[in-house]
């Protein structure tokens, strides 16, 4: 009860929340409420304007923008939500490891952070997608092997933080395994702090598939995507204004909500503020 009240007290949280439920809702409803084929095309009736019958107009194929905005939304969250996790789970297991050991465990991790930190991200990724086709499979293996570098910075200050602390001390010399101080006591503790960033993770993967779509790397025809949809209307950018608007406009609205929705976690998780008195209760 006591975390609800923290979370509805935060009202980043709750626009956050509010906003991501309504474009996951939107994505998962796709399929009912979209109200036509988002491939079919109908030539004679392209490049329409908002109306009645197409409340996001047409493009010039005669397909309704609205029904492809929502198969959109349904490909790119999922797939930025699928391309986020690999990335969240290395970066934690690195950070974990290398702060806690230290030594040559963390030499090696500052390493390979440092040389994937080296390189521009967008050129990294594009170079990772365009080696091994465009499509889902290249984006989700691009962010696994770029994206960690985050989550393993933090974490790994975070971690070796706590490794002089008392109660993890204790453990210790309570004669307890490596392995359970991590996942028991250490991980409860940085745990928030990787939630946080995820949802931020989230937002620049999302810009990032769009923009792998705008450059033609990304999700590839006839299935709809935002970036897509962006790059086939710039030629239309001064003569039909709802092509480009009303996706560019999508990718900003999800945007702001995972944003708000990754400060709202911080406000209430309140990272870092747990304290000692719990953790050595646990050992």
């Amino acid at each position: 009860m006591r975390a609800l009240r923290r979370a509805a007290g935060s009202p980043a949280l709750v626009a956050g929340a509010i906003l991501t439920l309504a474009l996951v809702a939107l994505a998962l409803l796709a399929p009912v409420i979209a109200p036509a084929d988002p491939a079919a095309q109908n030539l004679t009736g392209g490049l329409q304007p908002p109306s009645p019958e197409h409340w996001f107009g047409t493009d010039q194929l005669g397909r309704d923008v609205l029904s492809r905005m929502l198969f959109a939304a349904q490909t790119d969250l999922r797939l930025a939500v699928t391309a986020a996790l690999a990335p969240f789970g290395i970066g934690i297991v690195v950070g974990l490891i290398s702060g806690y050991f230290g030594g040559a465990v963390d030499w090696v991790a500052s390493r390979a952070t440092d040389t994937v930190i080296a390189f521009p991200f967008y050129v990294i990724v594009i170079a990772i997608v365009f080696a091994v086709g465009a499509g889902e499979g290249g984006i989700v293996l691009a962010f696994a092997l770029v994206g960690w570098v985050g989550y393993a910075r933090v974490l790994r200050a975070m971690t070796a933080a706590l490794r002089e602390s008392g109660w993890v001390q204790a453990a210790r010399g309570g004669g307890l395994s490596h392995a359970r101080i991590l996942l028991r006591h250490v991980l409860p503790n940085v745990l928030p702090q990787a939630l946080v960033l995820l949802a931020t993770e989230i937002v620049l993967i999302m810009v990032a598939i769009v923009t792998l779509g705008y450059l033609g790397l990304g999700i590839q025809p006839p299935t709809p995507d935002w970036g897509t949809m962006i790059a086939d209307s710039q030629q239309f950018i001064t003569t039909h204004w709802w092509l480009p608007t009303f996706p560019g406009l999508a990718v900003v609205l999800t945007g702001i909500a995972f944003s708000l929705l990754g400060d709202g976690l911080g406000d209430v998780l309140r990272v870092g503020a747990r304290p000692p008195a719990r953790a050595r209760a646990r050992v």
